[in-house]
């Protein structure tokens, strides 16, 4: 009896141990930054996040406005100019690819457009627009954001363009 007994005693410590040792993947954390990302940041509106999630080097190659500062300060105004524009802005992810330096999400972005948005007068319109984003993560920090978004459906969807 008292072998059996520690055996399950090694066995259950094993067990512990390895959920010590074994803590969450690079994967899993990177998802976690962009679902923290799109979440607290663009659904919330909370920018102070992007100090946390950024790295001060990160580089926007595709920006809503033309050549933003490094970092965090570079596109703070531009979530606050679309949140403007859309304050019920919601992104929804729908597919995420996480890897250990990269994570590709594919997300559907929706808002009414109630204010100015880039030159655009307010609308009053829903838009429902579909996006790929790709960042690179670096240190437990996104250093590199690329974007491709329907940009022509959201214009229609607005009424800019027929």
């Amino acid at each position: 009896m008292e072998k059996v007994t520690r055996f399950s005693l090694m066995i259950g410590l094993l067990a512990v141990g390895s959920c010590v040792s074994n803590p969450m993947s690079e994967e899993d954390r990177n998802e976690q930054i962009i679902q923290t990302y799109f979440n607290e940041v663009w659904n919330r509106g909370h920018v102070d996040v992007l100090d946390e999630l950024l790295s001060t080097a990160y580089i926007n190659h595709t920006p809503s406005t033309p050549n933003p500062p490094k970092g965090a300060v570079g596109l703070k105004p531009i979530v606050l100019a679309i949140r403007k524009g859309f304050p019920d802005l919601h992104y929804e992810i729908k597919e995420i690819i996480a890897t250990k330096d990269r994570v590709v999400a594919r997300v559907v972005m929706t808002g009414t457009q109630s204010d100015t948005l880039f030159g655009i007068p307010p609308t009053g319109k829903r838009v429902e627009v579909n996006q790929i984003n790709i960042e690179k993560i670096e240190n437990g920090r996104i250093v590199e954001h690329w974007r491709v978004t329907d940009e022509l459906a959201m214009m229609k969807q607005l009424g800019v363009v027929q």
